[in-house]
């Protein structure tokens, strides 16, 4: 026994294992329930966390990997550009050469015709026929030139539509592949946000479910108090635990007798008094009924404990085995909502129930007593056979450990389903090590998108890697000017993609 100060009157007083234990049990639910909600808090905090910091990488490495591919496309728009410069001072270089060329010949044939009209004023007779002929040898070697010179351009302007068509398809070619890498990144980041919009729904669906539970367990206890309430309007609790004992009476209990307790010779008397006994008709249990409904207080609010020691005197005085008070008095006290409370500490075999728990304490107690029957028939024997009564204590003590291996047992029971809620808590551990772990793996998605080079995409491409090494080597060689060959007769500069 264990004595135990209390500490707002200071009285002493014992208890034994089992109302220890049972003190100890609500003191651990409490703590329990609340290291359950600090623990859900804990986990919805990280999840979030998890899920912000997710964010804020994808958009980071998304937007860079962005901004240097429309670097790169910058770049190439820029060299394009440097080429069509390149190629339009080469064509007007061209042409300026050709106008030149034409004007020196416009300047012979001026500085002939007066050479000839000077001759001409000379022998004009003898000479006219002559110089009729040369005129006409001129004039076709002019033409003859000229159309060289058509030709010559038409073949240039010809090479730069070429070498225009030819640029226009690297750029093609080049764009598309840049822009195939980003649509791959954009539908991986999309994937990644989808996998993470699924993983978070369904964490959201599973603890809405959880709170959706706890919400309806709350409910329902909350219906269950009102009905009984409710039910209790107009009849008193005393009619309420007779009309639910004769329900069960025909089929549960036979034998038993259930009534009212009428003999009031000490001065007081209980409410109910049940007995049951076997077909040879020996007792196997006997319990004094009180019950206290909220409705029949008065101004002064009482407690259960105020009718604990009048119940154990009106057992002892009818001579019943157990005690048990019925009551919807201090509705808002824990001890005595949470069940069957024993209160063996005080008084002994006694316990208080709400009204819900009537038939099953009743139950409880008669089968824990079934299993004495044979002791009880084998100590009225002993009593008809004047043997000493220390059996009967040896028979008692032996139904005290039935009914202790009992209450061990629901106490295992207890401990593994505080067992399976810690499973539950892993689980949700386990959820966010896996939205670490795609995490990562976007990580890794985004260091190989990195990765990615000009040299990787054109390895096994002979087309595109002679296209780049030729931008290459026209953006080292800077702008170069057209040189004329020792002919006189301009070339057009080779450009990129020419033959």
């Amino acid at each position: 026994m264990h004595e135990i100060i209390c500490p707002h009157c200071g009285k002493a007083f014992k208890i034994d294992e089992a109302g220890y234990a049972d003190i100890q049990k609500q003191v651990r639910d409490k703590e329990f329930d609340r290291l359950l909600h600090e623990r859900l808090e804990l986990a919805e905090r990280d999840k979030r966390n998890a899920l912000a910091l997710a964010e804020a990488r994808l958009a980071s490495q998304s937007s860079a990997a962005v901004a240097a591919k429309e670097a790169e496309i910058q770049d190439l728009k820029a060299r394009l550009d440097s080429e069509e410069v390149a190629r339009r001072l080469a064509v007007a270089e061209a042409l300026a050469a050709l106008e030149r060329e034409r004007d020196a010949l416009a300047g012979e044939l001026q500085q002939a015709r007066q050479a000839q009209q000077a001759a001409a004023e000379l022998a004009a007779a003898r000479l006219q026929n002559e110089l009729q002929k040369a005129a006409a040898a001129q004039a076709a070697a002019l033409q003859k030139t000229a159309a060289a010179k058509d030709a010559e351009l038409q073949a240039l302007s010809a090479r730069l539509a070429a070498a225009e068509v030819a640029q226009q398809l690297a750029i093609t070619q080049a764009v598309g592949a840049v822009e195939k890498e980003r649509d791959t990144l954009q539908s991986r980041l999309a994937r990644a946000a989808l996998e993470k919009e699924l993983a978070e729904k369904s964490l959201k669906d599973k603890y809405e479910t959880q709170i959706k539970d706890r919400d309806d367990a709350i409910e329902r206890l909350r219906d269950m108090k009102a009905r009984l309430s409710t039910k209790m309007v107009g009849e008193t609790l005393e009619q309420h635990c007779e009309t639910e004992f004769n329900r069960i009476r025909a089929t549960a209990f036979p034998r038993a007798y259930f009534e009212k307790d009428n003999d009031a010779r000490s001065g007081s008397k209980g409410d109910f008094i049940f007995r049951d006994s076997d077909e040879a008709g020996t007792e196997i249990v006997s319990i004094m009924f009180e019950m206290k409904n909220e409705a029949d207080l008065t101004a002064t609010k009482k407690r259960n404990e105020d009718f604990f020691k009048e119940l154990d005197k009106d057992r002892n005085e009818k001579g019943c085995e157990y005690a048990i008070l019925v009551s919807l008095l201090e509705p808002e006290n824990e001890l005595y909502n949470s069940g069957i409370v024993d209160v063996s500490y005080r008084f002994p075999k006694m316990y208080v129930v709400r009204p819900q728990f009537f038939i099953p304490i009743i139950t409880l107690l008669r089968n824990a007593a079934m299993g004495a029957l044979q002791y009880k028939n084998e100590l009225a024997l002993v009593k008809a056979q004047n043997i000493d009564i220390t059996n009967f204590e040896t028979q008692l003590d032996s139904f005290k450990n039935a009914f202790s291996k009992n209450y061990d047992l629901a106490s295992r029971r207890f401990a593994t389903a505080i067992e399976e809620i810690d499973k539950s808590i892993d689980h949700l551990q386990k959820t966010k090590d896996a939205l670490l772990g795609a995490d990562r793996n976007l990580r890794l998605a985004n260091d190989k998108a990195q990765d990615v080079t000009l040299k990787k995409l054109t390895r096994g491409n002979p087309t595109m890697a002679a296209k780049f090494d030729e931008l290459k080597k026209a953006g080292s060689n800077g702008s170069r000017r057209p040189q004329l060959p020792p002919g006189g007769t301009p070339e057009a500069p080779e450009l990129p993609g020419m033959e």
